[in-house]
This record gives C-alpha cells, structure tokens and sequence, in this order.
C-alpha cells in the first residue's frame, strides 16, 4: 500500500518496510534533539525520555542518530531502503 503525504507533497511511503530506528531508553538522556532535528515529528519526550511517537512519515534522513550526543538512537537502513521515495531523489 502507498501514502501520499498531505504534509510533504511530492513525497509517499510504501508500507511494511520494518523497524529500522530504536531508542535505548537506558542511553537516552531527554535533550530532545531528536525532537528539534526530525521534520517528520517522528519523536516525542515522555518521562524525560525520547520515545518513537510515530515512523510513518520518517524520511531515513538519520539526522535523529547524528545528532544523539549519548548514541541512544539506533538507525540502520533496511536492505533496499524502507519505503520513503521523493519526486527530488
């Protein structure tokens, strides 16, 4: 199944593509750069912990990784990528 996002025209997802970011909510520290970084709104803060409110707008940009001062945040590219796909590439 493919969605069109409202709020990223040119850009849809191919659904069933896996897990392919976890936190470790032992490392996480709540600074929220994941947060602040993520266009997608992919994070949320819960009990001063980031925690994965919702990947199906993630755009496997991997800024949330990049930018985990602590590595709390495990990204890995599915074999073949996940689902993203962009008119821009």
């Amino acid at each position: 199944m493919v969605r069109i996002s409202k709020k990223f025209p040119g850009v849809e997802w191919i659904e069933g593509t896996g897990e392919f970011i976890k936190i470790n909510v032992e490392k996480c520290v709540g600074c929220a750069n994941c947060v602040k970084v993520c266009l997608a709104g992919c994070f949320e803060i819960v009990q001063k912990k980031a925690k994965i409110l919702s990947l199906n707008e993630c755009m496997e940009c991997a800024a949330c990784w990049y930018v985990c001062p602590e590595k709390a945040i495990d990204f890995n590219w599915p074999k073949g990528g996940t689902g993203y796909k962009s008119d821009w590439g």
